[in-house]
């Protein structure tokens, strides 16, 4: 039997040869790209020196910052170790630049389970420091049918919300079933909604499309654009942190949030080197496109053996997520549990559903990574809810994501689940 799942996989890769040809062209691009960047920055062995105590002065950090201000196309940027998640960073930026009496309106429905207690969503859980509890509201637009972003309505929803300060485009699907939003599916809107309302700051959640196409966000006109390090731009290889790309203004906020008002940015040592933040970079685009492989290839032998995918084999892409809906919790569980007994790390861990903070639903999470929680290495997870969706994404090598298919086919075979 292991046989004939080891022919059906390779038969799909065999088929996938066209597809992995444009993901080959899109890493070196980028790669190419950021070579210039850091050619143009100066890198060199002195901005891997760590740094301690206040961190004035800090030249690794600061040429980093400079580095990734010039790789997403914008003024300013702010990268910082001390960011512990990519929901920390977006906390951090929505802080920034909301105020008393501001409104928050998120335009790609609703946001991470992670970010409903930063919003205020839930009514017992006041006074914990909220964005409610400062008095700042929240609405909400949805994605149209399409599931893209539904211009009209957002404009018709600012003119009944004169006192919208911030915009949040969420990139990735989240625990959602719809499309990933491309940087042209925010190009028109961000630019309508800047015509009319240029006073309003528009934050970027962009976890899992970092170098999934050729541009940014921050290319086209968000005011701020963030995520994590330790998935797509970390490369594999940062330890931790987060990032934060934009405008001046918007990033000189964002520095009194990570800080304090007139301190900002001027301290935050780091007393490793700064060498994996600079290598991980540079790696990005080839790691980005080995998960993008793998996950063509999930979607394409998953499909064949009749289940649902999302997005499909032939879809473009635009984060590093594939969708894969089971007919039953067990078989989602089965799977987990096969990803994670495929990892270099933690093999012989069996992961169950448990109470994850921040999450309304028991959550399952197989993660045998060498960063903790880092997502740009194979994992998978869901909530274990119907419809059973299974959220994989990250592979720092094409060839790992195949063995673990692998497994994950074996393991749903072996337990009665799929017929071959």
């Amino acid at each position: 039997m292991k046989n004939k799942i080891l022919n059906l996989i390779n038969n799909a890769q065999q088929e996938l040869s066209e597809e992995f040809a444009k993901i080959d062209q899109l890493a070196e691009y980028n790669q190419i790209r950021i070579i210039e960047h850091m050619k143009e920055c100066n890198i060199s062995e002195r901005h891997f020196i760590p740094s301690t105590g206040y961190g004035y002065g800090d030249e690794g950090r600061d040429r980093l910052e400079e580095l990734y201000a010039l790789v997403f196309g914008c003024e300013d940027a702010l990268v910082r170790p001390q960011w512990g998640s990519g929901t920390h960073v977006i906390s951090d930026a929505l802080y920034a630049v909301l105020r008393p009496g501001d409104n928050l309106m998120s335009i790609t429905g609703k946001p991470y389970d992670t970010l409903e207690d930063t919003i205020g969503f839930k009514q017992e859980r006041l006074d914990n420091g909220s964005l409610r509890d400062w008095n700042i509201t929240y609405s909400q637009v949805d994605l149209n049918r399409s599931g893209q972003i539904d211009t009209n309505q957002i404009l018709k929803e600012l003119a009944n919300k004169p006192n919208t300060k911030a915009i949040l485009i969420q990139r990735s699907r989240g625990y959602e079933w719809r499309p990933s939003i491309s940087v042209e599916d925010m190009k028109e809107p961000i630019k309508e909604i800047k015509q009319k309302y240029p006073e309003i700051f528009i934050i970027v959640d962009n976890c899992y499309g970092e170098f999934t196409q050729r541009i940014e966000p921050s290319h086209i006109g968000a005011d701020l654009t963030v995520g994590s390090l330790i998935k797509n731009p970390g490369g594999g290889l940062a330890p931790t942190g987060g990032y934060a790309v934009g405008t001046k203004k918007a990033i000189e906020l964002m520095s009194y949030r990570l800080t304090s008002p007139a301190v900002g940015r001027e301290v935050g040592s780091y007393a490793a080197s700064y060498l994996p933040f600079y290598q991980g970079l540079f790696m990005a685009p080839h790691i980005v496109g080995q998960a993008l492989k793998g996950a063509i290839l999930v979607a394409k032998v998953f499909e064949s053996i009749g289940f649902k995918v999302l997005p499909n084999w032939k879809e473009d892409r635009s984060d590093i997520i594939q969708c894969i809906r089971f007919n039953s919790g067990e078989e989602l569980i089965t799977f987990c549990q096969a990803i994670q007994s495929a990892s270099p790390v933690d093999s012989h861990v069996t992961p169950y559903p448990w109470d994850m903070p921040g999450y309304s639903h028991q959550v399952i999470m197989a993660a045998g990574t060498f960063i903790q929680g880092a997502s740009i290495e194979l994992s998978a997870d869901a909530p274990i809810k119907a419809p059973y969706t299974a959220y994989l994404q990250g592979g720092l090598t094409y060839a790992h994501v195949k063995f673990a298919l692998t497994s994950a086919i074996y393991s749903l075979y072996e337990k009665g689940f799929i017929t071959l």
